[in-house]
């Protein structure tokens, strides 16, 4: 069965949490309302931005059962369903699959340093568990495991995997996988210190899998929008060049410790930090407030720009 694909800003969203450590839900449904009307493509849920290797399994099936029930014809919802081995991959794929979830996202699982052969076989076997879209996260900084070009197209000859998300630091690998034409989309990491939204969309890519569009979803969106028409390249590289320092700002402390700071001093719904993570205070987060005044998002989307002086002063 042939699966619809992504194309343009996939946000890598954050979980909100209240004061006391639980999930927000109310706060999941104003953060959809704010990226659907800002032209982001498709959402992915817990995936790191979203703290989701600090979430209990039963919180991370609460968070598929509740946020399902938001969506809209508009915004896809996919769900990081990595498991720390194969079964509770599938348990997992098979429980959003279930519910209704609109695809899934997996990375190797961490920790383990399994060989690109034993991952391969992996991402084979729990893509025969379900009949949905699903994105493979090359991701080795964060799971050890590496998998290159040759391994990636063939696991794309599967059905059901229809997109890459690639966060090496490899353009020679972007390029090898779009030369070999697979029939899913090919996304990268928003990382400035990655460097590979530039040569991803130039070579063809056809969007990024993003964590700064949960402050600038309308400037990713532009970022993200694939190459298809003329001017689209002198369309990028304003839209990328003026962004440049939120993208670098967003990336100055582990994921998702500066966005999701940010987000809380803009007035964004996001909450705390899950420990021993902890929000920016002072000077870097004063950075940020920087950032957002210069590049007017406060007055673009109405965020609390006169409330944050007192949080970092």
């Amino acid at each position: 069965m042939s699966h619809e694909k992504v194309t343009g800003s996939f946000v890598a969203l954050i979980t909100p949490f209240n004061q006391n450590g639980t999930i927000d839900f109310a706060s999941f449904q104003t953060l959809f309302d704010f990226q659907e009307k800002n032209e982001t493509s498709a959402l992915l849920i817990m995936g790191s931005t979203g703290e989701v290797s600090m979430l209990s399994p039963e919180e991370r099936k609460q968070i598929i059962h509740e946020t399902v029930k938001f969506k809209t014809d508009g915004l896809k919802l996919y769900f990081g369903c990595s498991g720390n081995n194969t079964a509770t991959t599938i348990d997992y794929l098979q429980y959003a699959e279930a519910e209704g979830a609109d695809g899934a996202i997996l990375a190797a699982p961490p920790y383990i340093c399994a060989s690109e052969a034993d991952i391969e076989a992996h991402f084979l076997k729990v893509a025969d568990s379900v009949n949905m879209p699903l994105g493979i996260y090359n991701n080795p900084p964060r799971v050890k495991t590496d998998l290159g070009h040759e391994a990636l197209l063939q696991l794309f000859k599967h059905p059901n995997y229809v997109i890459h998300k690639e966060s090496t630091a490899r353009v020679g690998q972007v390029a090898q996988v779009l030369a070999g034409k697979p029939d899913a989309s090919v996304m990268c990491c928003d990382s400035p210190n990655l460097g590979l939204v530039v040569p991803t969309m130039s070579l063809g890519g056809h969007g990024t899998a993003n964590m700064t569009g949960n402050i600038i979803p309308q400037e990713m969106a532009a970022i993200s929008a694939p190459w298809d028409e003329d001017g689209s390249a002198d369309k990028f590289r304003d839209a990328y060049l003026s962004n440049l320092p939120m993208l670098h700002y967003t990336y100055s402390a582990i994921n998702p410790v500066a966005v999701k700071s940010l987000m809380a001093a803009i007035g964004l719904p996001a909450g705390p930090l899950r420990e021993p993570l902890r929000h920016l205070q002072g000077e870097p987060l004063q950075k940020g407030v920087e950032v957002v005044k210069e590049l007017g998002l406060d007055q673009k989307y109405g965020f609390s720009i006169n409330d944050i002086a007192g949080k970092v002063a």
